[in-house]
This record gives structure tokens, C-alpha cells and sequence, in this order.
């Protein structure tokens, strides 16, 4: 036992000094200041790239309409932009015709700059509440022509009068009795 004590008392001086050794000899370099000195970190650029999120596709329309609509009713979902716009004059038009859509007037309240992107949706429901189809409209206000020469307008027409819009519905699987508008895109100067 006493043997075995020695050998590890030994084993544990001759690591120690193995160890020493190599920390003395990885931390200076031939000038014999620390290598940790010379290998300071660089502070980060200040206009270093920042990664943001992939951005988020607004959510799809609820497959039922709870509570259910009244016959003609057109409904604005709460979302990211409806308290920066006001929209007048909604109506489902041709309800009962090949041709359904949504119709109204969104005026921008929060400010009067141009607007370069703007998406509306409206989800067409029938008498029970269930989704029968969606649709789309989309507008971009002219401040450049195809060429891209500046066309200069009088102040921008979503603040002034407001868009004037429609909502053609695609491809639906019954008659709709009620709509739900929502404004997944406001973008504006």
C-alpha cells in the first residue's frame, strides 16, 4: 500500500508539472509577452448585420364565423393597422350574383404620407358562418412611372379622399351572406 501511495504522489507531481509547463508555454510567444494580451478580442463592428425574423404572413380566415353574420353584414377584423385607417361604406355587393365582392372607402388617419403598399382581405361566409371562399385587393399609390421618372401628385389619396376599393371573391363554394374585411398590408412613407 505504501508502494502504491508513492507512485501516485509521484504521477500527480509529474502532471502537475507537465501541466506548468504547457500553460507557461501556450500563454507567451517568443517576445515573452502573454499571447492573451496580443489576441484580444476586437470589439464588434458598430454596423454589424443584425438578424431579424422571416416575417409572418397574416393568419388565414377563421373557418367559422362565430357568432354568424347578419345577411349583408361585412365585418373589419381588429388587426396591426385598422387603428391607423378608417373604412367607410362597406357592403357585400352582388351577393347573390356571379360576381360577389366587398366594397368601401379606407382613409388613413394617423398621418398624410404616400402610401407605397396596401392589402386587403375580405373572407366570404355564408348564412351559417362557414368560409365559403376569400379575396384580395391590393394598391400602390403612383410616385413613379414604368420608366421611373417621379410623377408629383397633390398629397397622397389614402389621406386625403381615401382608396377607394373592391374585393372580388374568388373561386367560392356557395353564396355568401356576410364578409370579413382584415389589412394584413399598411406600408406607407
Amino acid at each position: 500500500m505504501r508502494h502504491l501511495t508513492r507512485v501516485t504522489r509521484r504521477g500527480t507531481a509529474v502532471a502537475l508539472a507537465v501541466s506548468a509547463l504547457v500553460v507557461l508555454a501556450a500563454g507567451c510567444d517568443s517576445g515573452g509577452e502573454p499571447a492573451a494580451a496580443k489576441a484580444a478580442p476586437e470589439p464588434a463592428a458598430s454596423a454589424s448585420a443584425v438578424a431579424l425574423p422571416a416575417p409572418r404572413s397574416a393568419p388565414g380566415p377563421a373557418a367559422t364565423l362565430t357568432p354568424a353574420a347578419r345577411a349583408g353584414e361585412v365585418r373589419v377584423e381588429p388587426g396591426p393597422f385598422t387603428d391607423r385607417v378608417t373604412i367607410t361604406g362597406l357592403k357585400l355587393t352582388g351577393a347573390s350574383s356571379a360576381a360577389p365582392a366587398v366594397t368601401g372607402r379606407l382613409r388613413i388617419t394617423t398621418d398624410v404620407s404616400h402610401v407605397l403598399a396596401l392589402e386587403l382581405r375580405a373572407a366570404y361566409y355564408d348564412g351559417a358562418g362557414r368560409l365559403l371562399g376569400t379575396g384580395e385587393f391590393t394598391y400602390q399609390e403612383e410616385g413613379e412611372d414604368a420608366h421611373g421618372h417621379e410623377v408629383h401628385a397633390e398629397g397622397s389619396e389614402a389621406a386625403t379622399g381615401g382608396i377607394a376599393f373592391t374585393v372580388p371573391a374568388k373561386k367560392l363554394t356557395g353564396t355568401p351572406a356576410a364578409a370579413v374585411l382584415s389589412v394584413p398590408v399598411l406600408v406607407n412613407e
